[in-house]
């Protein structure tokens, strides 16, 4: 039922978790949010996993977690045999282009959303380094995908020099240290190991979650391992609005694309399992975490830099269309999601539609 991304799914947890069933407490919840916000990843994912651990322990957190993502990736991985697989039909195809045509209208707002809260709290002698933070990695977005992650974490690790915590001591640190080293082995092997590698990228490195590893996968499945055009991307990407559950799932439709059904499974596996890691090591540390100045002032270097690189994956996906005829669809979605505040659901769909009727009258459907 999570249609909607985090604050849909934030809003759904809190009503079942802490209204209706007072599995917890208000302030516990409050706590839980404000520690996985400090965690790469996708939050909303962490959140429900950490809800079930609250109740049940580990095993709580394996059945949560596996619960809160497997409807979406079954809809997705099904949706992915259907718009990537082979040559679908053309009505189908014009489906997909209409619904990608909006995409980079999502990101858009999706980047704004994210940074009119950061700008309010920025204190005003802060200011320039927000705006900063947020234009080079917009900028890197636009024009490095793959290397955003490096910017992106570079914007957290200078803001912690400037405040001049990055020698200090804290507790509750999540230490998973063997994980990069463990994954850059995979990517040395080349195929799954490429696949794994970018999949673990989407899941453990990318501060933000939801659009912010759009440009990233974008810039590893499209430009460096080749595994679809630029307008299949644009088709995944819709496909992981337009499911229940995270964005991250988008990464599956990718997996699917490199090595059909055991790569979107492989891609989840690897995008999702540091986000167990997360909550099943560190989970009695959070209290401790979402203190930790040192968390505290990285994420006020990493924040900002989400949403300006979300805001630049908005350059690349109008980039990516195709067709003369989607550019006015990629218009309307603007007007309806930044002007009259449509749902990206609703506003996708619609997009969907349209694009299903252009080809139908005969517009340009790219094989």
């Amino acid at each position: 039922m999570g249609f909607g991304g985090p604050p849909a799914h934030v809003a759904l947890l809190r009503k079942l978790v802490v209204e209706d069933r007072r599995w917890l407490a208000a302030s516990q919840f409050e706590q839980a949010i404000a520690a996985t916000n400090l965690l790469p990843g996708p939050a909303s994912t962490q959140l429900a996993i950490y809800c079930a651990w609250r109740l049940r322990g580990g095993r709580g957190a394996l059945a949560g977690g596996l619960a809160f993502i497997a409807p979406g990736l079954v809809a997705i991985v099904g949706l992915s045999a259907l718009f990537l697989a082979g040559s679908p039909p053309a009505w189908l195809r014009g489906a997909g282009l209409g619904a990608g045509a909006a995409v980079a209208a999502v990101a858009l707002r999706a980047g704004l959303t994210l940074m009119a809260p950061i700008w309010r709290r920025t204190q005003p002698a802060a200011r320039a380094r927000t705006l900063l933070y947020a234009l080079l990695t917009g900028a890197a977005a636009a024009l490095t995908g793959p290397w955003l992650v490096l910017v992106l974490l570079g914007c957290g690790l200078l803001e912690l020099a400037l405040r001049g915590l990055a020698g200090a001591t804290g507790g509750g640190e999540l230490r998973l240290h063997a994980w990069p080293a463990l994954l850059l082995g995979a990517a040395a092997m080349g195929g799954i190991g490429d696949l794994a590698w970018t999949a673990f990228k989407v899941g453990a490195l990318a501060f933000g979650g939801g659009f912010v590893i759009v440009p990233l996968m974008q810039g590893d499945a499209v430009s460096v391992y080749h595994w679809m055009s630029h307008s299949r991307f644009l088709d995944a990407v819709a496909l992981g609005q337009v499911t229940p559950g995270p964005v991250t799932q988008t990464v599956a439709a990718v997996g699917y694309a490199a090595a059909g059904v055991p790569g979107a499974l492989l891609a989840a596996l690897v995008a999702f399992s540091p986000s167990f890691a997360f909550v099943l090591l560190g989970a009695s540390h959070f209290d401790r975490l979402a203190a930790n100045p040192r968390m505290g002032a990285f994420l006020a270097g990493a924040a900002p830099a989400a949403a300006g690189a979300i805001l630049g994956s908005a350059i690349p996906l109008a980039g990516a269309i195709s067709e003369t005829w989607q550019y006015p669809l990629l218009a309307a979605a603007g007007v309806a999601l930044l002007g009259l505040r449509w749902g990206v659901v609703r506003t996708l769909l619609l997009a969907g539609a349209a694009g299903t009727v252009a080809a139908l009258m005969g517009a340009p459907i790219p094989a």
